[in-house]
């Protein structure tokens, strides 16, 4: 299994997708840091907290990187049965299910490995930002910081599981477009925000999708030795 990820990574160039993932974070945090420092020189207060502000860039890096994940799944699942090149791949005495397996493992851990990271730059770039500007004046607490990361790891965690999700509009047609759009749309039902709460801090509602994207995952795994590309 590690072999054909390895396999996997090496032919898709995973580093451009790695840099891309590292140009998004700066994107983050140069996007926070600014529009912060241009409400405070106008008088504004941006986040009333450091606890307001982590959960501002959480989401904004969640959301970044659950759309680049259906990027992956359109590059790695859904243009090779388009383009029937999986095909080739299925003449070799390779294990369909090992192979689709590996694929998706990539994009989970990958989105995995790129929220956290993600997090901890955007994060550990805004508190450096804010040790010279003052954007916040509230006191920064280990406390905070251990419940936040906390919460940053979970979501991380079903973050992976929710990004399989598109993968089912996806294979209807093939269509690289129909995976990337239903990632957006998906984003927007579940980010969506009423009075301060979204159906993301439901807990029940992030859990329950995570689930439903590693069910998809599993069908996609467990029915591929029967799908035929024509």
């Amino acid at each position: 299994m590690l072999k054909l990820m390895r396999l996997e990574m090496k032919k898709f160039r995973m580093a451009g997708y790695v840099r891309g993932a590292l140009i998004s974070s700066l994107i983050i945090l140069a996007f926070t840091c600014m529009v912060s420092y241009g409400q405070k020189l106008e008088n504004d207060i941006p986040f009333d907290s450091f606890k307001m502000m982590m959960g501002l860039t959480e989401t904004l890096v969640r959301s970044t990187f659950i759309v680049f994940a259906a990027v992956l799944l359109a590059q790695f699942v859904i243009h090779e049965f388009r383009t029937k090149s999986i095909t080739v791949l299925f003449m070799y005495p390779i294990n369909r299910k090992k192979l689709m397996a590996a694929k998706l493992l990539i994009v989970m851990i990958f989105t995995f490995v790129a929220i956290i990271c993600s997090d901890v730059i955007v994060t550990g770039g805004f508190i450096l930002f804010n040790h010279f500007t003052h954007v916040i004046e509230d006191t920064l607490t280990s406390q905070l910081l251990w419940a936040m990361g906390g919460k940053m790891l979970m979501n991380a965690v079903m973050a992976s599981g929710i990004c399989l999700i598109p993968l089912f509009f996806g294979m209807r047609k093939y269509s690289t477009s129909t995976t990337i759009v239903s990632a957006v749309l998906l984003l927007f039902i579940v980010g969506s925000n009423n009075g301060g709460i979204s159906l993301n801090d439901i807990i029940v509602i992030p859990i329950g999708l995570a689930l439903i994207g590693i069910y998809i995952a599993y069908l996609g795994i467990r029915n591929i030795e029967r799908k035929d590309v024509i």
